[in-house]
């Protein structure tokens, strides 16, 4: 256990890049798993292990994969929403989040990062009027002068497709796509730089998850936002993202562009997410691949690559070696021996 502990700051610090916004660097968030009558950490849940990517400004990145993996984790862990993080870097506009004080954290940096909550309902207070829940911390941070904070309210509302008599209603009035809404002019009244969307569209209908997205889309473009999207649903995430990270038991397997990921994957934990897309055409037929076994536990881990007790090309050095993140390609990012030994050579 305490070997685990020493390896969580063994990774090389990176230089900002003015290109980015976020720049999460092995990233890790362990929970102590507690035992006895004293409560003794007898063990870690690993839910984030070593996690690296970069968003441009203005960019979408999807982060995707099975339920579990650690996806949700991520966006709270970079939000500093889950706690003080195990190790790594997350840099946000070039600066380390975790060495911002709590008073200026609270003060400036909540308003420029904001996070749109899986379920809308059971994140907004039932006992407010939409109006004071989107209004709460405009007025709070004073983003806009008591004079104008009606008008603001509106001009919100009307962006995310309210309309101002709405104000005046409880959440429980609304439908679950009219809440989502709710939730996304709750973070845009902030004026934020960027925002993770926690599986924003999961809940809802399909008809209504389309309406969202081009919500979500077409702000962007109005004003610039960067989205962290964690989603499930690859078909969604194709549409949104600018690129995709695939994450399996709390690390990115695979990292690059929209078109490299879905054009071609490279990790086999990648191709049988893909596989696994329905076709709508009923003539043609799929290479479904299935994954044997089951997910292994956060807290055990399987030595050497996490995803060979599952993969039908596990090699030998799979079993010992955990491997690194390499450039297969100029923009495309994988973790997996199979490239690794043709990249540097190794046995």
């Amino acid at each position: 256990m305490d070997d685990i502990m020493k390896t969580v700051n063994d990774y090389t610090p990176v230089e900002y890049d003015v290109r980015y916004i976020l720049m999460v660097n092995s990233l890790k968030k362990y929970f102590p798993i507690k035992d006895g009558v004293i409560s003794r950490t007898v063990g870690y849940v690993r839910a984030v292990d070593g996690v690296t990517f970069n968003i441009e400004r203005g960019t979408t990145m999807g982060l995707v994969g099975e339920s579990g993996c650690g996806k949700t984790t991520v966006g709270r862990t970079i939000l500093r929403l889950a706690g003080e993080k195990t190790g790594g870097q997350v840099l946000f506009n070039g600066r380390e989040v975790y060495d911002i004080p709590n008073k200026e954290m609270n003060r400036d940096y909540r308003t420029k990062m904001q996070i749109i909550f899986q379920d809308p309902f059971s994140s907004l207070s039932p006992r407010l009027p939409v109006g004071e829940i989107i209004g709460e911390a405009v007025r709070e941070h004073k983003i806009v002068p008591k004079s104008e904070y009606d008008d603001y309210i509106d001009k919100v509302m009307s962006d995310c497709g309210l309309q101002p008599f709405h104000k005046m209603r409880y959440p429980h009035e609304f439908s679950g796509g009219q809440r989502q809404r709710i939730c996304i002019a709750r973070a845009l009244a902030l004026k934020p730089e960027f925002i993770v969307c926690d599986e924003p569209v999961s809940a809802l209908d399909v008809s209504i998850q389309a309406q969202i997205i081009n919500l979500l889309n077409d702000l962007q473009e109005k004003y610039g936002f960067t989205y962290l999207f964690i989603s499930h649903d690859l078909s969604v995430v194709e549409h949104i993202s600018d690129s995709v990270g695939v994450m399996y038991l709390g690390n990115i397997v695979e990292y690059g562009t929209k078109e490299k990921i879905f054009d071609s994957p490279l990790h086999p934990y990648t191709k049988a997410l893909f596989s696994a897309i329905p076709v709508p055409d009923p003539s043609q037929k799929t290479n479904r691949i299935v994954l044997e076994g089951s997910v292994p536990s956060p807290a055990s881990p399987p030595e050497g690559c996490k995803f060979h007790t599952r993969c039908a090309q596990c090699m030998e050095i799979c079993k010992k070696k955990a491997p690194v993140q390499t450039e297969a390609e100029p923009g495309h990012f994988v973790c997996c021996h199979l490239y690794q030994d043709q990249n540097s050579g190794e046995n």
